[in-house]
């Protein structure tokens, strides 16, 4: 079983950055794809980026440039660093992991970009 729990969420001008953690217990986590989704309100889940236990990454077309995923796992922690966030970036935003049949969600944190 693995527990995750989102922090770093907030409130940001447009321009501006935020980095998100992940911080998972309970499993061996340099073994699970780790994944950040994202949901404005009213929309559909989004799969924002990803990164595998070898550490190939991915990226929505929506992000690639501004967004970078990356991963520690001595800490247990997946991360997502967020550059020249847009107001469309607002939304709650979700950790992911995933290893075969095991998938584990966190309970998201709110990223709200406004001025």
């Amino acid at each position: 079983q693995v527990q995750l729990v989102e922090s770093g969420g907030g409130l940001v001008q447009p321009g501006g950055s935020l980095s998100l953690s992940c911080a998972a217990s309970g499993s061996i986590f340099s073994r699970y794809v780790m994944r950040w989704y994202r949901q404005a309100p009213g929309k559909q889940r989004e799969l924002v980026a990803t990164i595998t236990s070898s550490g190939s990454r991915n990226y929505a077309d929506s992000v690639k440039g501004r967004f970078t995923i990356s991963r520690d796992n001595a800490k247990n922690t997946v991360y997502l660093q967020m550059n020249s966030l847009k107001p469309d970036d607002t939304a709650v935003y979700y950790c992911n992991a995933v290893q075969g049949a095991s998938v584990h969600w966190g309970q998201g944190t709110q990223v709200t970009v406004s001025s």
